[in-house]
């Protein structure tokens, strides 16, 4: 049986690709620096922010950007422009915990990009029992290792995991980490074909569908 469900941020519990391609292009205006193109920030998605960036804007400099983006972002989150998760998603995760199943969230943000998520009044608050991100686990996605920490202090067996996300780095890191995977294909960003077929045990066209897909797949073998 499934017991953790495990869930990705950007563009599975939210929607931020397009807000982020906003976002970034505007301390890039800040900076003094060309806008970037769509394509170019399509690319990169789903990479750490400062690895992504020297690729969508060559010779940045991060030292500037850094506190800049941190800036920009904490003004976006107080206009509710970024990280807002839609009510229905959250009824989602309602229902995964009244289930009894335990859920949590493993992102390739790290500390300082997610901190707002675990403010003590924050909507997850009451809904997710651990945050794993870039700042508190040895490995990130795609390595399967990026789980090592969740089910170490955790105490479960990868089997009785499954981890919803939205790319195919995310399908591969819990596919070879034993893991169940759920591709959440809501954003538009990417296609079920540029998935290995091999490492998705499930897709689904929008994140509420999650509870029906973890019920089936929690079905023992006929």
């Amino acid at each position: 049986m499934i017991k953790a469900v495990i869930v990705d941020v950007d563009d599975t519990l939210c929607l931020t690709e397009a807000t982020s391609f906003t976002l970034e292009n505007e301390v890039l205006a800040a900076m003094g620096r060309p806008p970037m193109p769509r394509s170019l920030h399509l690319a990169s998605w789903g990479e750490p922010l400062l690895e992504a960036m020297p690729k969508r804007s060559p010779g940045i400099d991060l030292e500037r950007f850094g506190p800049l983006f941190h800036d920009f972002m904490r003004r976006h989150i107080a206009d509710g422009r970024i990280d807002v998760i839609p009510p229905e998603n959250l009824a989602a995760l309602d229902e995964l915990v009244l289930s009894g199943r335990t859920v949590m969230l493993l992102t390739s943000r790290t500390g300082p990009e997610i901190r707002h998520m675990l403010e003590p009044d924050h909507v997850l608050t009451s809904r997710i029992s651990g945050v794993y991100h870039r700042d508190n686990t040895r490995y990130g996605k795609p390595d399967p290792r990026a789980f090592d920490e969740l089910l170490a202090h955790t105490g479960l067996a990868p089997r009785q995991c499954v981890y919803v996300g939205d790319s195919p780095g995310d399908a591969s890191a819990a596919g070879r980490a034993g893991l169940a995977f759920i591709a959440c294909l809501q954003s538009g960003v990417r296609r079920l074909d540029e998935f290995e077929e091999r490492w998705v045990t499930a897709s689904i066209a929008t994140f509420p569908e999650v509870v029906r897909i973890v019920e089936r797949i929690s079905l023992p073998p006929h």
